[in-house]
């Protein structure tokens, strides 16, 4: 199979952006991610892909603590903070930032937080699969819609009528 057409259909698959962050000796580094998904609820676990070329994978993999952050569209800006090679030292130089237990800092008015610890990482060629065993759950009421991701553009999630 061409890999050419599974990006292809990839680009079909809505995501909800959220950010990865982590911190060691407050160095934080972070990434944007839509490759995250719920594993287990007993005992919680979450699982996050990561390429191996990111600047926050050598921070995770030696830290061994990450916090998801499931982002709504007023994160946006940040997104693109985040996303931009170039400004990675400004990542997390705006908006309002917490430390949960672990230490990773997460974005204010996120819908919600999943505050990790890495249980098992499976390398997979470019990628590190994840496993984060989750510690603590924040969430945000009131919270925003989720951000989306899908064919090379960002989207809202709207309610159908029933």
């Amino acid at each position: 199979m061409a890999s050419d057409a599974f990006r292809l259909g990839m680009r079909r698959l809505a995501g909800a952006v959220c950010l990865v962050t982590t911190s060691e000796n407050r160095q934080d580094a972070g990434l944007v991610a839509t490759a995250v998904s719920s594993v287990s609820a007993e005992p919680p676990t979450l699982l996050v892909c990561v390429n191996r070329s990111a600047s926050a994978w050598p921070v995770i993999e030696r830290f061994g603590v990450f916090c998801v952050s499931v982002l709504g569209h007023a994160a946006l800006p940040l997104v693109g903070q985040f996303s931009a090679p170039d400004r990675r030292d400004e990542r997390f130089s705006t908006g309002s930032w917490q430390r949960l237990g672990g230490g990773a800092p997460v974005p204010e008015g996120a819908l919600a937080v999943f505050d990790c610890a890495v249980a098992q990482i499976v390398p997979w060629h470019s990628h590190a699969i994840i496993l984060g065993a989750v510690r603590e759950v924040t969430l945000t009421e009131g919270a925003d819609v989720p951000l989306l991701y899908m064919d090379r553009g960002f989207h809202r999630l709207a309610a159908l009528p029933a």
